[in-house]
């Protein structure tokens, strides 16, 4: 759905102003309460919203390792998707750092392995000390450690450990090694001070690779309504009829887009409880199109099949695209579709990539959303209502029987081609994390 005046941009604004200032706790405490009132809502808002707090919490929490950020990312991310559990977007942001965290780490673990050499476990042999014979009684005995001179070779033991130390001490390699752990004589492993180094330097490269590609991700969130209106040429010819039902940002971007090629006319369907606000909600659709020369006809989506058979498109904006297909729509677009399929009319589904969940065990029924019915009924009519119970959905669930094309901003897609793109961006060990546990009970 279109943004509406005062609704969550204000709320998601002023949520990712106070992120630097707060601290990082904080800053999650507010955006589980936001998510919960609903304060901030809709696929792009929350997408933004997890992207940032995710974003904060690799920056400024401190870390040594990867597993404590891979397991701080994933409490953080059941804490968010159990505030609304609707929003799949939430979880498909997680399971996307959570990937990019792992390929990071994968990276540098081969940088390390092609870079670093290996490591002595023991000293070099030391030279045989010049000029000095030893007695021939001990010449085929095995080395012994060097012990305090006695009464009867208290010079010769002087200088062989004096030519000793020279030559350790001639030994650049040697000295290096001997640095690393001076504070225990004898043991050259080198194990304190250059692997504390190394870790802080790995870590603060990961870190910095992993904020890099978070900030990819929300770029990629930007631009989505950019590139997959890109497409609407190929899908919108010159006379066409299209039918849209409270058309998203993304929709009407598209709708834009190829009006400004070809004139077509648009079918406007609108829910009946919302038709006094319409206008103003989409007026700048309205002086889009008609800049261009297309029309836009508002109809109410009771009376949808009278004009079904004028329509040539259907073009739906998703909240969320399931692995086997589903999309979560806003409520009424799903039957929508189904005449559409009874005229056999192609139906369209635009959404960006970020939107494409691998969830895979969730229920159709489980993503119908839920809202106060006060579009429907007031108060006034409380007595008569007072034993009436008046339910109110947001959402439904669409199944994949009924969509014909996903417009993605990577392209067009089938049912059978999402699998691929999902192994594209997920980790299968991510996918089968079950973030959606906790929400459940």
């Amino acid at each position: 759905m279109s943004t509406p005046k005062g609704g969550y941009t204000s709320s998601l604004d002023k949520f990712l102003d106070t992120l630097k200032s707060r601290p990082v706790e904080a800053s999650i405490e507010l955006l589980v309460s936001l998510l919960k009132r609903r304060q901030i809502k809709g696929s792009e808002a929350c997408a933004t919203a997890t992207a940032h707090i995710l974003l904060q919490v690799v920056a400024r929490d401190k870390w040594i390792n990867v597993d404590q950020l891979l397991y701080r990312i994933q409490l953080l991310g059941k804490k968010l998707v159990a505030a609304q559990p609707h929003e799949l977007v939430i979880g498909n942001i997680v399971r996307r750092v959570l990937g990019l965290i792992r390929d990071e780490a994968t990276e540098d673990r081969k940088d390390d392995a092609t870079t670093d050499s290996p490591r002595p476990t023991s000293p070099p042999p030391a030279a045989p000390a010049p000029s000095v014979t030893a007695p021939p009684s001990h010449a085929s005995s095995p080395a012994k450690p060097v012990r305090p001179g006695t009464l009867g070779n208290t010079s010769l033991g002087s200088l062989a450990r004096t030519q000793s130390m020279f030559n350790l001490l001639s030994d650049p390699n040697v000295v290096a090694l001997m640095g690393s752990n001076a504070s225990t004589p004898g043991q050259l492993s080198g194990a304190s001070t250059p692997i504390l180094n190394a870790q802080t330097t790995s870590t603060s490269a990961l870190r910095s690779e992993v904020i890099d590609g978070i900030q990819e991700i929300m770029d990629e969130i930007k631009m989505v309504d950019e590139q997959v209106q890109a497409y609407a040429e190929i899908y919108i010819h010159p006379g066409d009829y299209i039918l849209v039902y409270q058309p998203s940002r993304t929709v009407q971007k598209f709708l834009t887009r190829a009006a400004a090629k070809r004139k077509f006319t648009v079918f406007l369907a609108i829910d009946p409880s919302s038709a006094t606000t319409s206008e103003e909600q989409y007026a700048s659709l309205h002086k889009s199109m008609a800049s261009y020369g297309s029309s836009i006809i508002t109809v109410l989506n009771a009376g949808l099949n009278a004009y079904m058979p004028r329509v040539n498109k259907v073009i739906l904006g998703a909240r969320a695209i399931t692995a086997q297909g589903g999309v979560v729509v806003d409520s009424g677009a799903a039957t929508i579709a189904r005449a559409a399929r009874e005229r056999r009319r192609e139906v369209i589904v635009l959404g960006g990539v970020y939107k494409l969940s691998p969830e895979s065990r969730l229920m159709p029924e489980s993503q119908v959303a839920w809202s106060e019915p006060s579009r429907h009924v007031n108060f006034a009519n409380g007595p008569i209502l007072s034993n009436v119970k008046v339910k109110s959905a947001i959402s439904e669930f669409l199944p994949a029987a009924y969509v014909d094309t996903y417009v993605t901003n990577l392209g067009a897609l089938a049912q059978d081609n999402l699998h691929a793109l999902i192994a594209d961006h997920y980790k299968e060990e991510d996918i089968d994390f079950a973030l959606y546990g906790k929400a459940q009970r």
